[in-house]
C-alpha cells in the first residue's frame, strides 16, 4: 500500500499544533507519512553587521528552532503514535519551499488556513505560490477547529463527486467519514435540494447553490450548520459537470470566506 508523504508547511506560531492535529489525522486515514519544514528569514536573525556576531547568531538560532520545533512535535508524536520528520532552512521563503518540493515531491501540502490580509508565514503570498507550483494535493487546516485524529470526520464535497471514490487516495478518505455525506454545487440557475445514491455503500446529500453574489455566505452558514470539519474542493476541471461554474481563481475567495479545513484535489 503506498504510504502518501504528507509536508506541513509551518510559522511556528501558536496555530501550528492544531495544524498538526489535522495533518496526523488525515495521515492516519490515508496511510500518510509526515515531514515538517519550517522557513526563517535571515533578516529576522542578524541585525549586527559584523561577520563573526552573525554566526555566532544563526548558530545559536538553529539551536533554539531545533528546540521549539522538538517542543511542539514530541508531544503530538506521542499522544497518537506516530512519527514526524522534520528540518528548517534559513533564506527566503518562497525560494526555499521550492527547494524543498523539488527534492522532497510530497504528495499532499498542508498550509495552516490564512486570515484576509494576514502577513504571517502562510498569509506572505505562499497560498497561492503553492497552489501554482504544487500540482498535487494541497489541505489548508483551520486553527480553531482541527480535525481530531483517530475520529470520524464529517465530510463535504465541492464541485462534484464525479471520479472520486475511482481515487486510491479518496476511497481512503471515504472509509473514515461520518454518513451521508454532503455535496455542495454551485451552478448558474439552480436552488433545488436533492438526495441521491454515490454507490451501494454511500450515500449523499446534495446542495445546489445558484451563484450570486451571497454564495459563498451562503455556503459558509451551510457548512456551519453541518458542522462540516473537511470540505473537499475539486479544482480538477476535467473532472466537473458542465453546468457547474466553479472555477480555478475561486479557490482564494473560499478559503477566505470559510471557516472550515480545505483539502483542495490535484490538478
Amino acid at each position: 500500500m503506498k504510504k502518501y508523504k504528507i509536508l506541513v508547511l509551518s510559522d511556528l506560531k501558536s496555530s501550528t499544533t492544531n495544524i498538526l492535529k489535522s495533518s496526523v489525522s488525515l495521515a492516519k486515514m490515508t496511510n500518510g507519512q509526515i515531514e515538517f519544514f519550517y522557513v526563517k528569514k535571515p533578516t529576522d536573525i542578524l541585525q549586527k553587521d559584523n561577520q563573526l556576531s552573525a554566526i555566532r547568531t544563526i548558530n545559536k538560532e538553529h539551536i533554539n528552532v531545533h528546540k521549539k520545533i522538538q517542543n511542539i512535535i514530541n508531544p503530538i508524536c506521542d499522544e497518537y503514535g506516530i512519527k514526524i520528520k522534520y528540518s528548517f532552512a534559513f533564506g527566503n521563503l518562497k525560494n526555499e519551499v521550492k527547494t524543498y518540493i523539488k527534492e522532497h515531491q510530497p504528495d499532499i501540502i498542508v498550509l495552516g488556513k490564512r486570515k484576509p490580509k494576514s502577513l504571517n508565514f502562510v498569509g506572505d503570498n505562499i497560498t497561492q505560490f503553492v497552489l501554482d507550483k504544487h500540482d498535487g494535493i494541497i489541505m489548508f487546516a483551520t486553527d480553531k477547529n482541527p480535525i481530531e485524529p483517530n475520529t470520524e470526520i464529517s465530510l463535504g464535497l465541492l464541485n462534484g463527486y464525479d471520479g472520486l471514490f475511482n481515487l486510491d487516495f479518496s476511497a481512503r478518505l471515504i472509509d473514515h467519514v461520518q454518513e451521508p455525506l454532503k455535496s455542495f454545487k454551485i451552478i448558474k440557475n439552480s436552488t433545488v435540494t436533492k438526495k441521491t445514491n454515490m454507490s451501494e455503500d454511500k450515500k449523499i446529500i446534495e446542495y445546489v447553490f445558484e451563484q450570486n453574489d451571497n454564495t459563498l455566505k451562503n455556503l459558509s452558514n451551510y457548512l456551519n450548520k453541518y458542522s462540516i470539519s473537511l470540505l473537499y474542493v475539486n479544482r480538477d476541471e476535467k473532472n466537473t459537470k458542465q453546468d457547474a461554474d466553479f472555477i480555478k481563481s475561486d479557490i482564494n475567495e473560499i478559503i477566505n470566506k470559510t471557516n472550515v479545513s480545505l483539502l483542495i484535489t490535484g490538478l
